[in-house]
């Protein structure tokens, strides 16, 4: 027994080493969805399509954090890597991409797409390395609508009274308090718990987000206002980029473009069915509005935007059509 021992152990050493497991980089994206939603599909599409790229070098973790503006602040401190956010807290970041929370700044999601992915969304994106940040990709989040727990809102004097959640962003604030109501900011994490204490009658957001959070169950009433154009982006951790060859940081660039069109579908089909889906779950829905009697409602916030925005810009956004 005991040399057939030594000879096991013997034939054991004479085998060449086993190699070591292959070392894997995490990267970690948050974002403040479900999975199953528009970032979540859009934060998959590029998870797989990078790791297939860097042949399994790479790991990467996507996390749900409905606190967007504390998931860029780890992104800016490098605690995480990359988010998936809407515009509304990254005008604390990046003060530029405020011009894109405008009103009826856009036409359609033709235009916004068409914008974002033109020179000017491309300088706009160059902004973000002042400020610790890297705007990798425009996503998408839609055009965001209202709901409400009290009544049909048809016109904009219906508006007048409602306490309405509002992201913390100075430029949705002062065009619904123009509107005669009560902008309430506060993180997306305690929308729901305040829609169900009362704390705020309303909230609005695009239809993709409605329909994922099941908002339905504490709103009743939806209107189609779209009046206001949410872009997404991915924002990612300069150091990491910088850490990568050169050949891994461009197979990541083209993994963010996929992801950026995974989102974008998913956008598209969630809003094409999303309205008939809140119905069949018991909302009321108003589809058309006067848009214009919204406009002209608004025209003390628009001159205020002019003055305190780049006046230049939105005209470029407004004016701006596909070649």
């Amino acid at each position: 027994m005991k040399m057939s021992r030594r000879l096991a152990l013997a034939a054991a050493l004479a085998l060449p080493m086993a190699a070591p497991a292959l070392a894997q980089t995490q990267i970690t994206i948050q974002h403040p969805l479900p999975l199953n939603s528009h970032y979540g599909a859009g934060a998959t599409a590029l998870k797989e399509a990078f790791e297939r790229a860097s042949g399994g070098r790479y790991n990467v973790v996507i996390q749900r954090n409905d606190n967007e503006r504390e998931a860029i602040e780890s992104v800016q401190i490098g605690t995480i890597e990359c988010v998936v956010t809407s515009t509304g807290p990254v005008g604390n970041f990046v003060p530029e991409t405020r011009n894109l929370d405008v009103p009826f700044l856009f036409r359609d999601t033709a235009h916004a797409r068409g914008v974002l992915d033109s020179e000017i969304g491309q300088q706009m994106l160059g902004r973000f390395s002042a400020r610790g940040l890297t705007g990798v990709v425009w996503m998408e989040n839609g055009f965001r609508h209202l709901t409400n727990s009290r009544r049909e809102v048809n016109a904009p004097a219906d508006i007048r009274g409602l306490k309405v959640r509002t992201m913390e962003n100075q430029v949705h604030m002062r065009a619904f308090s123009t509107l005669g109501a009560l902008p309430t900011p506060m993180a997306f994490s305690e929308l729901v718990p305040a829609l169900q204490q009362g704390t705020v009658d309303g909230q609005e957001n695009p239809i993709p987000v409605i329909v994922a959070n099941n908002l339905n169950q504490v709103q009743r009433h939806l209107t189609l206002t779209g009046h206001v154009y949410s872009p997404a982006i991915l924002i990612c951790n300069p150091a990491m980029l910088q850490r990568m060859s050169a050949a891994d940081r461009a197979a990541f660039m083209e993994a963010a473009k996929a992801g950026a069109s995974a989102n974008r579908a998913r956008v598209s089909a969630d809003e094409a069915s999303g309205v008939e889906e809140l119905r069949r779950r018991g909302m009321t829905v108003v589809t058309q509005i006067d848009s214009a009697a919204f406009q002209t409602a608004l025209a003390p916030a628009f001159a205020e935007y002019e003055r305190t925005l780049d006046g230049a810009l939105l005209r470029r956004i407004r004016e701006w059509r596909a070649n």
